[in-house]
């Protein structure tokens, strides 16, 4: 009987804070509005930070050091075949921009793989070819520029089967490999990964 009587009081002078509001729409609560007067913050970092779609080709130059003119390494359209290669092997690169007799307007981009296809395979003597024999030249030459999403350089090189892009703002301003965007995008990844767990362990709230 005592029980019934705390029932129907309940019923009739619920507590503060205790009144049930009817769900709206799909009959989904609205956990924001809910944590809100509880006075919980919904939002977290991870929310905030800067995520792939961000990325530009500038800010991957800049972890290269390339974010001055001129750090890029190149050579010239009349330099020969044997020098181009001696300087990405002591370098240890894959490619060279390739800019023409004066100044440092590009004529376009030498690789290995050219140095290979067009000298080596084919029998020439890389001592008496120049390099504008054997180059990518500007015509063809697929270049971003600096604000280019980095995902969207990923895609022009995965679908134009190159490893090397020169970025060109007007002029050359740096150059990019596919292992730049591969370690751009593992660094993003390791960072979402390491908030992740802090998230887990109840570093944010």
């Amino acid at each position: 009987m005592m029980g019934v009587c705390r029932i129907l009081r309940l019923r009739l002078n619920p507590p503060r804070g205790a009144i049930l509001q009817p769900f709206q729409g799909n009959g989904i609560p609205n956990i924001n509005k809910i944590c809100s007067n509880f006075g919980c913050v919904t939002s977290s970092p991870l929310t905030q930070q800067k995520g792939l779609e961000n990325v530009t080709v500038s800010e991957v130059l800049m972890t290269k050091g390339e974010e001055n003119i001129g750090s890029w390494l190149w050579c010239r359209t009349d330099d020969a075949v044997i020098n181009a290669m001696k300087n990405m092997a002591d370098n240890n690169i894959g490619s060279l921009v390739v800019l023409k007799p004066e100044g440092q307007h590009i004529a376009g981009i030498v690789t290995e793989r050219d140095c290979l296809k067009k000298i080596v395979a084919q029998g020439k003597s890389p001592l008496y070819t120049q390099v504008g024999q054997i180059m990518t030249d500007e015509n063809n030459l697929i270049t971003v520029t600096s604000d280019t999403n980095i995902l969207q350089a990923m895609k022009i090189m995965t679908e134009n089967h190159i490893r090397h892009v020169p970025v060109i703002d007007g002029k050359i301003v740096g150059m990019i490999s596919i292992v730049d965007v591969v370690r751009a995008v593992m660094e993003q990844q390791s960072g979402e990964l390491k908030r992740l767990n802090d998230y887990i362990r109840g570093e944010y709230y």
